[in-house]
């Protein structure tokens, strides 16, 4: 099991800066990746931004150049960069981990930090 928990976010203004952090714990060895989807009223949940194990990064095209993604491995600490907001990027903000089961199959399941508003007025 990993536990994830969510923190950061609140009111920015368009052009504004918010930084995310989401602290993991638990079995923190089987994270694969770890990062952020969001979801926004009346939208389907939608991938932010992820970082695998060995580094590599994956960005929405949405967020790429605006959002950065990092980790610190030493805290099993994930953080979102967020600069240049804008108001639709308003969404309520999930932390995901990926923890890889081994087996005769390999496959992930997946864990969800508890969510955090982040909001962007115009």
């Amino acid at each position: 099991q990993v536990q994830l928990v969510d923190s950061g976010g609140g009111l920015a203004q368009a052009g504004g800066s918010l930084r995310l952090s989401c602290a993991a714990s638990g079995d923190t060895f089987s994270i694969n990746a770890i990062g952020w989807y969001r979801h926004a009223p009346e939208k389907q949940r939608e991938l932010v931004a992820l970082i695998a194990t060995g580094g590599s990064t994956n960005y929405a095209d949405s967020v790429r150049g605006r959002f950065t993604i990092s980790r610190d491995r030493a805290k099993d600490m994930v953080y979102l960069q967020m600069n240049d907001l804008k108001p639709e990027d308003t969404a309520v903000y999930y932390c995901n981990a990926k923890s890889l089961r081994l087996g005769e199959r390999d496959y992930e399941v997946d864990f969800w930090g508890q969510g955090a508003q982040v909001t962007v007025s115009s």
